[in-house]
């Protein structure tokens, strides 16, 4: 089972844990219809376009309602320390959470209670609590965006908002550097999927893929196309794909989504994630699952 966590700017969203799909325009849980705009329903929703077309479980979403108050998160914390054992995921990915270091830490050591331990992803506040306090090592893959990878690297910094200005003002030809640093520094999961106008693919600090085709500036400025990323990684982890292939297929689908949404600042995040199944349906041979992810190794590793 894919689990993902997060919370939704709604303060009156209670908490709710079960399979999710996706209508189009919002992610359905436990008959809630929640506006896929951006955020934990996106990734949600992105990662429910490829469980049904690879024909797999329905992800399950745990997602409560927060604003910024922290109320909704200390909620959601506090459900998966109590039952994540039980749940017993293949795949988490933990996702917009008020970043509470003492709490993720209690996270962690509920997944060490699994009697399988899951595949765990962060991304967006999650990961900013699993780097703050110390534990990005436990997990397999974060998935930051350019601008967050100076956080990463900062051995000092509690929050990207407190990154040494050396640092925060590097561009993106210091994306490797910054990625080697900050694994070198135990500010990084096993594995980045570094997110941007070039995405890199790196693993135990060494950069193995780049994809920067088809190159869709448009992405860069619609809401939610990091979010997709991590979804779609979740779900073809879930459904068996090495860390690095899913890794360099997510990439290259987020990207011909675009492409086929034919996407403008403009678009909508709902009308790239429903693009998907065209993406999949056209590129990626469900026999064998491969074809994409191949082709992304040869021409973006080499």
């Amino acid at each position: 089972m894919l689990l993902i966590c997060g919370t939704i700017p709604k303060d009156d969203f209670p908490l709710a844990v079960g399979p999710v799909s996706f209508d189009g325009a919002s992610l359905l849980l436990n008959g809630a219809a929640i506006p896929c705009t951006q955020g934990t329903a996106a990734l949600a929703s992105a990662a429910c376009e490829v469980a049904e077309y690879l024909g797999a479980e329905r992800p399950h979403a745990l997602l409560v309602g927060d604003r910024g108050t922290g109320k909704g998160s200390r909620l959601l914390y506090e459900h998966l320390i109590k039952n994540l054992s039980s749940l017993s995921p293949g795949v988490v990915v933990l996702h917009y959470m008020l970043p509470i270091m003492g709490l993720m830490k209690k996270v962690c050591q509920s997944v060490e209670k699994c009697r399988r331990r899951p595949v765990m992803i962060a991304d967006a506040a999650a990961m900013y609590a699993a780097k703050a306090a110390g534990l990005a090592p436990q997990f397999d893959i974060f998935t930051p965006d350019h601008s967050e990878m100076a956080f990463l690297a900062d051995p000092e910094a509690s929050h990207p908002a407190y990154v040494s200005r050396h640092l925060f003002e590097s561009d993106g030809a210091m994306i490797p550097e910054l990625a080697l640093a900050s694994y070198k520094q135990r500010g990084a999961a096993i594995m980045l999927v570094i997110k941007g106008a070039t995405d890199y693919i790196v693993e135990y600090g060494k950069v193995i893929g780049q994809i920067s085709e088809p190159d869709i500036p448009a992405l860069e400025a619609i809401g939610g196309t990091g979010d997709t990323i991590s979804g779609m990684l979740g779900a073809f982890i879930q459904a068996g794909f090495p860390f690095a292939d899913a890794a360099l297929l997510t990439a290259r689908v987020n990207r011909l989504a675009g492409q086929y949404a034919r996407a403008t600042p403009a678009t909508k995040i709902r009308e790239i994630i429903a693009a998907i199944p065209a993406v999949l349906k056209d590129h990626v041979n469900k026999e064998n699952l491969s074809s994409l992810s191949e082709r992304s190794m040869l021409n973006d590793r080499n």
